[in-house]
């Protein structure tokens, strides 16, 4: 493998742990901090707030410089912010490092896609960007679950602490393994921007944010619907998490692949129907304990089949602006992240079980499939004169 490529995958294995680990240390966080859970969870909402501010205004403003420059200045945010996390020794500085710790995480993924893209032989762009995304799939699979363990038993500073490190280790791989590729000098700032100005950008805005949202409106509230629903015992969960970032780890790899030989957008139109179906069959089949294992990593599979796809439509259709459109998909991701959580919370608060989220994940991830199928013919096929 590239070992540029390396570098990349370590930036993702950082980022899906500062990112993810948060949920399961929560509580211990609270308890330290000595504030309740709610307050508690602002510490999740800054960071998603820092990536969606983060993503587009950093891709805007280093532009005019070399990727490498672009990643090695992302990943030293990243380090000394979550450094500070680590060790911060009051609420405010806690907050505040929190949500600049998310800022450098739509951009890396933005400028890293595009440089992903440009390191990949031809036919091969998507599989190079889904090599990228392993790092996060890594993070959910085994780094998540790791850093949670250490927060409950010893510190969530000590975690934090070690993400940080991550960090730097990424900093150094990309200092020694990114080739020197040399700055678009025509990247300007408005012509970044100027994408936005486009309806087919708003478009594959609503694609992520609302079709990655049926992923979100699962997996926020896994723990109680398989401790619930599935009537496992609380122990398995972790199980059942490892299960999930396995999934993730495989169905990021055959999302590269099928985008490669399929198209980008007949490959998320397929995810996403494929993620709506299974959801369906996770509502049915809730209640039967033993299925609530392999439904965890097919569910897992499917649902991050979609990445690649996604990232690939973005660049496509952002001739000039590749990288501004890539960081901007990461923020949708997020925002996708909020909307799925926020709509499985209400049948929930309404009385309904732990599996009707998904029924909403279904909706979302169908709406995902129909306005990706609205892309493929308006945009792709009207470029391609077809």
């Amino acid at each position: 493998m590239n070992k540029a490529l390396i570098a990349l995958a370590l930036g993702g294995l950082a980022i899906g742990m500062t990112e993810f680990t948060m949920m399961g240390i929560l509580p211990d966080i609270a308890r330290d901090l000595e504030m309740d859970i709610p307050t508690a969870s602002n510490l999740i909402a800054l960071y998603a707030l820092g990536v969606v501010v983060g993503a587009p205004t950093l891709v805007a403003f280093t532009s005019n410089y070399s990727p490498q420059r672009v990643l090695l200045f992302l990943m030293l945010l990243f380090f000394i912010f979550n450094g500070i996390f680590a060790i911060a020794p009051d609420k405010f500085l806690l907050l505040t490092s929190r949500f600049i710790a998310g800022l450098p995480h739509g951009a890396f993924f933005g400028v890293g896609s595009v440089v992903a893209a440009r390191l990949a032989k031809p036919g091969k762009e998507a599989q190079a960007i889904s090599m990228m995304f392993t790092g996060m799939t890594i993070a959910n699979l085994a780094g998540v679950p790791l850093g949670t363990y250490v927060g409950h038993h010893f510190s969530w500073r000590i975690t934090y602490g070690v993400i940080s490190v991550l960090g730097l280790v990424t900093f150094l791989a990309i200092y020694f393994w990114m080739p020197k590729i040399e700055a678009n000098k025509d990247n300007k700032i408005m012509k970044q921007i100027g994408y936005f100005a486009r309806w087919d950008a708003w478009l594959m805005v609503a694609v992520i944010a609302i079709g990655t949202g049926g992923l979100f409106a699962w997996i926020s509230y896994i723990a109680p619907l398989v401790t619930e629903v599935s009537k496992l015992d609380p122990d398995r969960v972790p199980l059942i998490m490892v299960l999930i970032g396995l999934g993730m780890f495989f169905g990021n790899i055959i999302g590269g692949k099928l985008s490669d030989t399929i198209s980008p957008s007949k490959a998320a139109i397929l995810s996403f129907s494929a993620m709506s179906i299974c959801l369906v069959i996770v509502f049915f089949t809730a209640h039967i304990t033993a299925l609530a294992y392999p439904m965890a990593f097919i569910t897992g599979m499917i649902s991050f089949s979609i990445g690649s796809p996604l990232q690939m439509m973005l660049i496509n259709n952002a001739k000039g602006a590749e990288t501004f459109a890539a960081a901007a998909g990461q923020a949708s991701f997020n925002i996708g992240n909020t909307l799925g959580a926020y709509l499985g919370a209400i049948p929930i608060s309404l009385g309904f079980a732990y599996n009707y989220p998904s029924l909403i994940g279904v909706g979302m991830a169908a709406i995902g499939a129909v306005l990706a199928y609205i892309f493929l013919v308006k945009v792709v096929r009207a470029k391609m004169n077809i």
